[in-house]
């Protein structure tokens, strides 16, 4: 079955928005232990695209809705079960979190089912993607919101929508 690997950007400086040496090696380390993506999808924002070249992926398309988030979402920070909670309760955040597993099932649907592909966008919108593709799953065992190159690995079943969800962590280096 096809999947997705829906990451949060590297590391930059703030208020910098391209990517710092940091978030360079990281993606590099990264982009070492993962891929080949048939498709490769970021936010229009340079620190997300630099991540992807930085993997080693050449970028295919960038999406806008990749980019931000509502002004009433909240703080982004507060991981997996807050914003499943927000994305039942907030209306504007479950329209918003439908629009963005409309363009991941998009996504997934353009592919073979061997194939992958890989997103990168921004914290909160990783959560609240993850969420909305997979609103039955247990929140709260995700975990902490999404660290620079963290995110989750979504399966995609043409006949039952995204069927799995995994938390994709990174490995501190020692």
């Amino acid at each position: 079955m096809p999947t997705l690997e829906i990451r949060r950007h590297a590391h930059r400086n703030r208020p910098g928005q391209h990517l710092s040496q940091e978030g360079v090696s990281l993606a590099r380390r990264l982009g070492n232990q993962t891929g080949p993506f048939a498709r490769v999808v970021t936010s229009p924002v340079p620190r997300a695209w630099e991540s992807a070249l930085a993997m080693g992926f050449a970028v295919d398309q960038q999406v806008e809705l990749l980019a931000s988030l509502p002004d009433e979402a909240g703080p982004w920070e507060v991981g997996f079960f807050a914003w499943g909670q927000r994305y039942q309760q907030q209306p504007v955040l479950t329209r918003h979190g439908r629009r963005l597993c409309d363009l991941l099932t998009s996504i997934a649907k353009g592919l073979a089912d061997d194939q992958a592909a890989l997103i990168i966008t921004h914290g909160g919108i990783v959560e609240l993607a993850a969420v909305a593709c997979r609103p039955e799953a247990d929140h709260a065992a995700w975990g902490p919101a999404c660290g620079n190159c963290e995110g989750v690995r979504l399966t995609y079943d043409p006949a039952s929508g995204f069927t799995d969800g995994v938390v994709l962590r990174i490995q501190p280096t020692r």
